[in-house]
């Protein structure tokens, strides 16, 4: 882990947008594209020492940011995120869709749904977690065709749930706003 953690970054209406280090927070703050700023935890990072005065640079930045520009504006929480099956395997809890048993993520793989050789696609709302056996089992079948019932339904992560599962160092401030994000139907649960 680096030595300072990630800076969540929101559109300027507040909805999440992205991780950011804490140097690029340092640039948004530099432009002066930061449109406000909330949090409880705030960062000091110190630059380089002016010749005549002898002082040094600083930016303070908070954990939360919004950042200025119509760019980012309503996007935020409609797009839809990048499938990969660490989040995948994170927003199914690790936990197997057809034996229901919770194993770690090397023991773990994709399964579709609906598989590609039948004319399924790569989405999130088409696969799910499963374990090497029961996918090995299910093969290139749907699970009524295999004889096999899913223990749960896939859906799509909205961007603070996706925020959440790609990001293993969440500061308690930035966890506690992006909890408020997430929807019901959500797998994922606050510890």
């Amino acid at each position: 882990m680096s030595a300072h953690p990630l800076i969540l970054t929101l559109d300027q209406h507040g909805a999440p947008h992205r991780w950011v280090s804490w140097q690029h927070a340092c640039f948004y703050y530099a432009k002066d594209l930061v449109a406000w700023a909330i949090g409880e935890q705030n960062f000091i990072f110190l630059g380089g020492t002016n010749r005549t005065t002898g002082t040094r640079s600083q930016i303070s930045a908070n954990s939360i940011i919004a950042i200025k520009g119509k760019a980012l504006a309503g996007k935020s929480l409609h797009k839809v995120p990048p499938l990969s099956n660490r989040e995948l395997f994170h927003r199914d809890r690790h936990v197997c869709a057809y034996c229901g048993e919770e194993l770690p993520g090397q023991r773990l793989t994709r399964d579709h749904v609906v598989p590609v050789v039948q004319g399924g696609r790569d989405t999130w709302m088409n696969v799910v977690t499963a374990c090497r056996g029961c996918n090995q089992s299910k093969s290139g079948r749907t699970p009524e065709q295999a004889g096999m019932e899913l223990l749960y339904a896939p859906y799509v992560p909205n961007k603070a749930e996706y925020l959440i599962l790609c990001n293993r160092h969440i500061l308690v401030d930035q966890m506690d706003f992006l909890a408020r994000h997430v929807p019901s139907i959500s797998r994922w649960k606050p510890a």
